[in-house]
């Protein structure tokens, strides 16, 4: 689910895809519900191509948030935002107790709760592609 979507740089909030035209993708905007059309020249990235950094590594973002919504029970993250630092980098220690420190900013770590709490409130919580254990399945039946 999360490869349809997208964050759009220069707009807030996450937007989900519905349409591609000739040079641009028709999206609808999470928070207010409005079709917009996202062109060639702005800076779009699905959530599914994202991953955080770790001490041995990437994590993909997906997997990230499914540890999220272990840790809340399928909530919104229980840790304030606007909380200092520290506060956030903790918070984040209990769920990728492994990330790189130095690479993942708290900016990163607050927009990256932020938009699973987006998620989790518009029902979207299904983080890690179904394709992935399809694959897993068809490999397990040729072998």
């Amino acid at each position: 689910m999360l490869k349809k979507i997208l964050s759009i740089s220069g707009k807030p909030g996450l937007y989900k895809l519905v349409s591609q035209g000739k040079n641009m993708l028709i999206v609808e905007s999470l928070l207010t519900g409005k079709r917009v059309p996202a062109y060639a020249h702005d800076k779009v990235i699905s959530l599914g191509d994202i991953a955080i950094f770790t001490e041995n590594g990437e994590k993909p973002l997906g997997e990230v948030m499914e540890s999220i919504k272990e840790k809340e029970n399928g909530g919104v993250a229980s840790v304030d935002l606007k909380g200092g630092d520290q506060v956030l980098r903790s918070y984040f220690g209990e769920i990728l107790p492994d990330f790189d420190k130095e690479r993942v900013y708290t900016t990163d770590i607050k927009k990256l709760l932020g938009w699973y709490n987006t998620l989790v409130e518009k029902g979207i919580t299904d983080f890690i592609e179904p394709a992935v254990a399809e694959d897993a399945t068809e490999s397990g039946e040729k072998a």
